[in-house]
């Protein structure tokens, strides 16, 4: 079969990332004798650099890791709300929604001590040897991906009317970053400079309690830093900035020094699901990650039961069980622990992993799925609790606002990248990356937030706040509404799957509300493949046609919805549409490589081969390795 790119193969190490950037400068890593743990941690900082309007340092990432020998665990790098979000608050300033941006949709950063604790506890390098790819980038330059420049573009009159810090870095001499130029932050480079000497100088001092100038004391200090130091105080009078948002008006945020002091990332345990002789890992309840493991256990136990790959028949069936797993991400998911606040933070309400994914309810859940395509939202009643959506949702699904197709025709606009309007408001991306190394060790990672689009540029760092509060609804009493102390429900979901209880598979996209669609086909499309060809065809699996539905509230400000939408990829043969349409769902064909940005890394436990590939669609998306 035809494919892009071959699927690397290998037994040194692989990285695939949604930047061919941040994929070598994770390999010179691994090159340098480091391991997979120092290499995610050099791509994630080189990815604030170079894919600014996908993610930054203010944002979050989950991370899925497997160090070899022991046991998959996710690290939580998902900041939680501020002591001041509450419900209360933003409904006295007469919003109904959180912004999409600004300093209010801004909860408290998470991305930067997650790779920090990943560096402490499973890396070998120092900060210093991992930084220096992305201070490299951004005070000597780099050629930025056309999108860049277009994202800047779209937000030309916000910057230059009311965010001039931002308009500084990215407009200078009113001109956006463009390919084949380079383009500097030299205010990032610079905070990280003095990020690493002012660590370097705590550690020698002893102050962090580790052994004066070692490696985790340097990231110990690095970490308060950026909690306590000049970080954080220039993070809290960003947040104290009346700031033009997307409702029009003029916020302040809520984000305090005490909040920041508070809040670290933290270790959890994966939600797993068996299936076909393997084990799926993803983040728990606050994130979507469970919604692809309850689409697993909506489809037939034995794979030879599945409909012909492909077929309209399977994308049918893949598609009405994304719809209620989906409903069931509205009505249960959220954050149940309550990470990050201090006392009372526990306060929430539990998600019911175990009963969504139990065989009692996923058959009761399996009789929903008819030969026709269903335009309602269908949330279950998992150990006979009765379902509750929020009212807006409610009112979405039902038509009662015109947010329902807020937004429609979003076929065109490709590849997982977010759609921007010229308020900033965004449907919101990220970037992911992929690798295993020589000794086993494998991580999955999708950085996202702080994107370029979402708040204004903190002058004294170089980058923004994030928005990921946009998330969390403004009603109390449901598993995601805005609470102190409570982690928004995210969309990032990467994965990770093992064979025989070794890790085998580690996988993500960018994409938001379609993360876990896309994953979804492409799991099945490795599966399916290994069974027919031997080995894993990643490439092959990635390339495959893709598609999406919109059948059910967005994560993303405004919250529409496209009930019985479908959007396919044009190179979709023409009777599969066909067929699709006559079971009724409204199929909108997009582009020929418009769905998805999925990048894979592999390890056969057995031969040590590596496998590596990565998605074309974008064109800049890359795998390395040897």
């Amino acid at each position: 079969m035809f494919t892009t790119r071959p699927t690397l193969q290998g037994t040194f190490g692989m990285v695939s990332s949604t930047h061919w950037l941040a994929s070598q400068s994770a390999m010179a890593v691994l090159e340098d004798g480091g391991n997979a743990f120092d290499a995610a941690v050099a791509a994630g900082f080189v990815l604030h650099v170079v894919e600014p309007h996908l993610n930054g340092p203010a944002g979050e990432v989950p991370i899925i890791l497997a160090p070899a020998g022991g046991e998959v665990r996710v690290l939580c790098g998902q900041g939680c709300a501020p002591a001041g979000a509450t419900v209360a608050h933003y409904r006295s300033l007469g919003l109904d929604l959180v912004p999409g941006t600004g300093p209010l949709a801004a909860a408290v950063p998470g991305a930067f001590d997650a790779w920090m604790l990943l560096l402490r506890d499973h890396g070998t390098k120092s900060l210093a040897d991992v930084l220096k790819y992305a201070i490299g980038y951004a005070e000597d330059g780099h050629a930025p991906v056309e999108r860049v420049g277009e994202t800047v573009e779209t937000v030309r009159e916000l910057f230059e009317r009311e965010w001039p810090s931002s308009a500084e870095v990215y407009l200078p001499g009113g001109t956006p970053p463009r390919p084949g130029e380079l383009f500097r932050n030299p205010a990032l480079a610079a905070t990280w400079r003095r990020l690493l000497a002012e660590a370097e100088a705590e550690a020698a001092s002893g102050a962090t309690g580790a052994a004066d100038g070692t490696r985790v004391a340097q990231i110990e200090a690095a970490r308060e830093v950026w909690r306590g130091g000049f970080i954080a105080e220039a993070l809290v009078r960003q947040a104290g900035r009346p700031t033009m948002d997307t409702s029009g008006e003029r916020h302040v945020g809520t984000l305090s020094a005490e909040d920041l002091r508070r809040w670290s990332a933290s270790y959890e345990d994966p939600v797993t699901y068996e299936w076909n002789g393997w084990t799926l890992c993803k983040a728990g309840g606050w994130s979507q990650g469970p919604a692809f493991l309850q689409q697993f256990a909506l489809l037939p136990r034995n794979i030879d039961e599945l409909p012909a790959y492909g077929s309209a028949e399977y994308v049918h069936l893949l598609v009405e069980g994304c719809k209620l797993a989906m409903a069931d991400r509205e009505a249960w998911y959220g954050d149940a622990e309550g990470v990050g606040a201090g006392a009372g933070a526990g306060v929430g309400v539990g998600v019911p992993v175990r009963e969504l994914l139990s065989d009692e309810y996923s058959a009761s859940r399996r009789r929903l799925v008819g030969d026709k395509a269903s335009y309602r939202l269908r949330p279950g009643a998992p150990g006979g609790r009765e379902p509750r959506l929020s009212a807006h949702a409610y009112a979405v699904a039902s038509g009662e606002t015109a947010d329902r197709e807020a937004w429609g025709g979003t076929a065109a606009a490709g590849a997982g990248e977010p759609t921007v309007a010229g308020d900033g408001g965004t449907r919101g991306d990220t970037c992911h990356v992929d690798i295993v190394d020589r000794w086993g060790n494998m991580l999955s990672a999708t950085p996202s937030g702080g994107w370029l689009q979402s708040n204004p540029v903190v002058p004294e760092l170089g980058f923004p706040l994030g928005t990921r509060l946009q998330m969390a609804w403004l009603e109390e009493g449901l598993p995601n509404s805005l609470t102190p102390g409570r982690r928004p429900r995210t969309t990032l979901s990467p994965s990770l799957a093992l064979k025989g209880g070794v890790p085998v598979l580690a996988f993500g996209t960018p994409g938001g509300d379609q993360q876990d669609q896309w994953q979804v086909h492409f799991f099945l499309g490795v599966v399916l493949r290994e069974a027919v060809r031997g080995g894993l065809d990643l490439q092959g699996a990635i390339d495959a046609p893709n598609w999406h539905t919109e059948s059910f509230p967005g994560s993303f400000h405004p919250r529409g919805m496209r009930p019985g939408s479908l959007t396919v990829e044009s190179r979709m043969a023409a009777d599969v549409v066909e067929e699709l349409r006559r079971r009724g769902h409204d199929v909108t064909v997009g582009g020929a490589w418009s769905e998805g940005r999925l990048c894979a890394v592999g390890r056969d436990a057995e031969s040590g081969v590596l496998y590596g590939a990565a998605n074309a669609r974008g064109m800049q998306g890359y795998a390395v390795g040897r």
